[in-house]
Order: C-alpha cells, then sequence, then structure tokens
C-alpha cells in the first residue's frame, strides 16, 4: 500500500501541476465525498462550496465533470439536481449519462440473475430488523445503516452466503454500512478509465471516500491525483479529513483551472 500524506502544501503543488494539463477529467463520489452520509440517503444534498467549485470547473476550458456512484442513475441524477450536459455514471459504472445519452442495457439473462438475487436477499433482509434491500439495475444493496453491529455482521453474512449460492458469477462489494451484490462486474476504475479515453483526458483527479473508491484510484498514474476522503487504507496519494475538508481542495482546483 503506497504512502497517503494529509500535507495540504504536497496537495496544492500536485493541483498547480495538474491544472495546467491541457485537457483534465475531474471524477468524484458523491456520497461521502460531495455530501456528507444521511440516515435518508434521499435528503442528502453536495455541501454548498464544493457544488460551486464544481460548476465552476464544469465552465471551464478543456475540462469535464464526472460524477462517479454507486447509486442507481436516477437517484444520482435526482439528488444532485446535475445539469443534463454533466456526465453521470451511477451503479459502480454500469449506468452511464453521457453526452445526454443514457446506456444501461442488461441482457434478459442479466434481468433473470438479479430478479433471483432479489427474491432470495429480500428473504435475509425480511430476518433482520431494520436491514433494507435497495433495488439497482444490475444488483442489489443491504444497507444496515442504524443497525446494530452484531445485527448487521449477521445479516451481511447471511446475505452473502444466499447471493453466493444462488449466483456463483456474483460480485460482492462491500462499504460503508452497505454490501452490494451485482450481475455485471464493472467498476469505478473501469468507468474512470473509459472515461479518460472517450474524453482524450491528459489528467484526472478522482476523490472517493468508499472501499469501492479504491478501484478508480487503481486506474491513476503519473500526473493524476487521488483525494481519499476520511479514514480507512487507501491506494490515493493524499487525504483529507472530510466532505467539507475536500470543499477546499475543489475550490483551489477550480481557481487554478480557470486562470490557466
Amino acid at each position: 500500500m503506497p504512502e497517503t500524506t494529509t500535507d495540504e502544501t504536497a496537495l496544492g503543488s500536485a493541483l498547480e501541476t495538474l491544472a495546467a494539463a491541457p485537457r483534465l477529467l475531474v471524477a468524484l463520489d458523491f456520497d461521502g465525498t460531495l455530501a456528507p452520509f444521511a440516515d435518508d440517503p434521499s435528503q442528502v444534498g453536495a455541501l454548498p462550496g464544493s457544488w460551486a467549485a464544481v460548476l465552476t470547473l464544469q465552465r471551464a476550458r478543456d475540462t469535464e465533470i464526472v460524477l462517479v456512484s454507486g447509486r442507481p442513475l436516477d437517484g444520482l441524477a435526482a439528488v444532485t439536481h446535475a445539469p443534463d450536459e454533466m456526465a453521470l455514471v451511477g451503479s459502480h459504472g454500469v449506468e452511464w449519462r453521457v453526452d445526454g445519452h443514457a446506456e444501461a442495457a442488461l441482457s434478459d439473462e442479466e434481468r433473470a440473475r438479479v430478479v433471483r438475487l432479489g427474491t432470495v436477499l429480500q428473504d435475509v433482509v425480511d430476518r433482520f430488523p431494520g436491514v433494507r434491500l435497495e433495488h439497482k439495475p444490475a444488483g442489489l444493496g443491504v444497507h444496515t445503516r442504524g443497525v446494530e453491529a452484531s445485527v448487521a455482521r449477521a445479516a451481511d453474512a447471511e446475505a452473502s452466503r444466499v447471493a453466493h449460492e444462488t449466483d456463483p458469477e456474483v460480485l460482492e462489494r462491500g462499504g460503508k454500512d452497505i454490501l452490494e451484490f451485482a450481475v455485471r462486474h464493472v467498476t469505478k476504475g473501469d468507468a474512470i478509465a473509459r472515461l479518460r479515453d472517450l474524453r482524450g483526458a491528459d489528467a484526472v483527479f478522482f476523490a472517493g471516500d468508499d472501499v469501492t473508491d479504491e478501484d478508480a484510484f487503481r486506474v491513476l498514474g503519473d500526473g493524476d491525483v487521488g483525494v481519499k476522503v476520511g479514514e480507512g487504507d487507501t491506494l490515493a496519494a493524499f487525504r483529507v479529513a472530510d466532505p467539507a475538508a475536500l470543499t477546499g481542495v475543489l475550490k483551489q482546483l477550480a481557481r487554478l483551472r480557470a486562470v490557466r
């Protein structure tokens, strides 16, 4: 695991270099990164300062913003109120809204697998008070936020067992108070690599807070900047304490990019 720094001076220097890139892709997770967590995911919003910086970057020359989230695409669009021209990637890379066109085609077989998983996972969730099941286009999420730790562990273990018994090819992903099961093996890293090629980006900035964001940090290379928001092991070169601390980083990048 590479060493990660909280040195603001080092991060500032990296941002200055990044801002000079001819074409820049700024990819951002939403929950826990642009927005703090909330018990009701439908009621969260990006911190005003961060969102203002995002919109400034979106208007900068040869700069593109993309929000890359585990949320379903329609839910991501609804909670962010992102302008139509802003690229969105939902369900960890399964769903896309780029250049105004949506993409999320599952095969009949994949849809049938999702239905089968939903049936067995709903049975698990019904046996653990407070645990809920989220239906996603390419899978399901078992949510345990606010649930006693021992109950959450038991629910996750049972969900994992029945999901893999039902579908040996299912992709399991852990996150903050969520265990996800997907029938399509794509990651946020796949999405960022694809967008880099699609846009011909010379450099990428990515910020995220969860274990699922490590797939994105993994595809960053020389000249890119990755920022981990919060605690936990990470492949990112830089770390900030929380979404409020990221606001300052985004404002700095927006200022630098606007005057290049």
